[in-house]
């Protein structure tokens, strides 16, 4: 992977997967705005920027860094199932979980509540002052960025199913090539109406009619009153201590929790010793990931319907009878749940101020171009969600109406124990649908473990296991490497890229901050 350096600024940094994204957000910071208003500023450009990736037709999650009062803030805004998505009625119309099916997993958009909420109870700014970059953006335009560029060109046939898709993201026919100027005027007005309006436009207003009425037409299952009804949530972060500092991750309906699992079934062994990426060391990663995501399955969901909470899994007993199926020399064929999924576009994003508040921030319309249906005029595409869902009955996962789907989504945070208080030390991320938790786990383990820094942990090359035996590799994990992982029972195949996710993290320091951004995205990290 092509080494870039870490960025090191004395006073506040910005780091997102594009960088006008980046620079939209660091010019809140000089402003006078803090984290929160950085981060929020970021998401917007990065929906006009990355539209394949991201929006106000998905959900956001975050976690946030309170300077002043010295404590860790998270929420929750991921929208419900519609109170027509039946179980019965997806299964009669031949639903796929894990999926694009156009309206048919289509669920309420959370991401824009979410926006509203972190900025009316943390920010300085409102979100109409906070919408005005991406406005311009979608207004005047942009040249494309290239991975994003080469992405887009990528979903041409899939945006041509929905005519306002195409109309929207295929100007003249055809996606934007790397270089060439795009603009959505559509997405302005509908961005510079909420700015306006408020956020009830959306739920519920003149533009959530506009989006049930579509919906309706397609046979979608999202009403009115399930847009009105839509509410953002304060949660609380489970946390695992690790090498002296504590991970924090956020409870289900996410899968957070498989990352702490994997990094408890980790602790007891000598990784540093192993080496790092050799096979044993790989190996163990792999087999703990398998364990960990066993769980997800069977476990996690929306929190109101999990017969196991999520502290329960992380539990000394709990993880120690998970670590004893952990064989170090082979790879396991099956991997059963612990006693008693997945694949997503998404953007990552952190910020961090110059009192010392730092954010944590995710926000995704699930598959490239969510469900790739865009209401006429709107500018935006509606996430696809709902094929988070499982049509297998009785799991915390089973589809239901209002219930929230399993998420893929999860900001990671870290602190440290300075004179005797809990104190910031990381906000970090990794986009990529089911990369996500072991993205998670290979990053933190880079940097806490290895030394590496914060853009170091970031470039080094990743796995992503899959299902059964078959697992990724990036190439620069040599075939030494791999043919030692095949002899003990593992089964490689190849994957672009894209495929093993894009990370971005600052870490704070004595005095200022150090940040990284993933050369595998358009992304940059800046500050001040």
């Amino acid at each position: 992977m092509a080494g870039r350096s870490a960025v090191y600024a004395p006073s506040a940094m910005v780091a997102t997967s594009q960088p006008l994204a980046s620079a939209a957000g660091l010019e809140v910071l000089r402003q006078g705005g803090n984290a929160i208003d950085a981060a929020v500023a970021a998401s917007a450009v990065l929906s006009v920027t990355e539209p394949h990736m991201t929006g106000i037709g998905g959900d956001m999650f975050a976690i946030v860094w309170l300077a002043k009062e010295q404590k860790l803030v998270a929420i929750n805004a991921s929208g419900r199932a519609g109170s027509l998505m039946t179980r019965e009625l997806l299964q009669s119309r031949g639903f796929r979980p894990g999926s694009q099916q156009g309206a048919m997993s289509v669920t309420v958009p959370g991401a824009l509540a979410g926006w509203d909420k972190l900025l009316r109870t943390y920010g300085k700014r409102t979100l109409k002052q906070t919408l005005q970059p991406a406005i311009g953006y979608a207004r005047n335009g942009f040249p494309v960025s290239p991975i994003i560029a080469q992405q887009w060109g990528n979903e041409t046939s899939f945006l041509q199913k929905d005519s306002a898709a195409a109309a929207t993201y295929l100007p003249g026919g055809r996606a934007p090539k790397a270089g060439e100027w795009f603009r959505n005027p559509d997405f302005a007005r509908t961005l510079q109406t909420i700015a306006d309006s408020g956020v009830a436009t959306f739920y519920g207003g003149s533009i959530g009619k506009r989006i049930v009425a579509r919906l309706t037409a397609l046979n979608g299952f999202v009403t009115l009153d399930d847009m009105k009804r839509n509410a953002p949530e304060w949660v609380t972060p489970i946390s695992v201590t690790f090498g002296g500092f504590r991970v924090w991750e956020l409870p289900p309906n996410n899968q957070g929790v498989a990352a702490l699992e994997m990094l408890r079934i980790l602790e007891p062994y000598d990784l540093k010793a192993m080496g790092h990426n050799s096979p044993t060391y790989l190996h163990h990663l792999i087999e703990a990931k398998k364990l960990a995501y066993a769980d997800l399955d069977r476990f996690v969901g929306d929190a109101a319907h999990l017969d196991m909470p999520a502290s329960a899994m992380l539990t000394d007993e709990f993880i120690a009878e998970r670590r004893s199926h952990l064989d170090s020399k082979r790879a396991q064929v099956r991997v059963d749940p612990g006693p008693v999924r997945t694949k997503s576009e998404t953007v990552y994003l952190a910020t961090a101020d110059a009192e010392g508040s730092m954010v944590s921030f995710i926000n995704s319309v699930y598959d490239y171009f969510g469900s790739g249906v865009v209401v006429p005029g709107t500018g935006f595409v509606l996430h696809n969600r709902g094929a988070g869902f499982t049509l297998t009955p009785g799991l915390p996962n089973t589809v239901a109406p209002g219930k929230r789907p399993f998420h893929t989504l999860i900001p990671g945070f870290v602190t440290q124990m300075v004179n005797g208080r809990e104190q910031a030390y990381m906000s970090f991320g990794l986009m990529g649908g089911g990369v996500q938790a072991q993205g998670h786990v290979q990053f933190l383990l880079n940097h806490l473990v290895f030394g590496m820094d914060v853009q170091g942990a970031i470039d080094a090359a990743r796995f992503r296991h899959y299902d059964g035996q078959r697992v990724a590799l990036e190439p620069p994990i040599g075939d030494g490497v791999r043919s030692a992982l095949q002899a003990m029972g593992h089964v490689l195949i190849e994957q672009p890229t894209i495929a093993f996710g894009g990370a971005q993290a600052i870490i704070r320091l004595p005095k200022g901050f150090s940040a990284g951004s993933d050369p595998r995205k358009d992304g940059l990290a800046i500050g001040y």
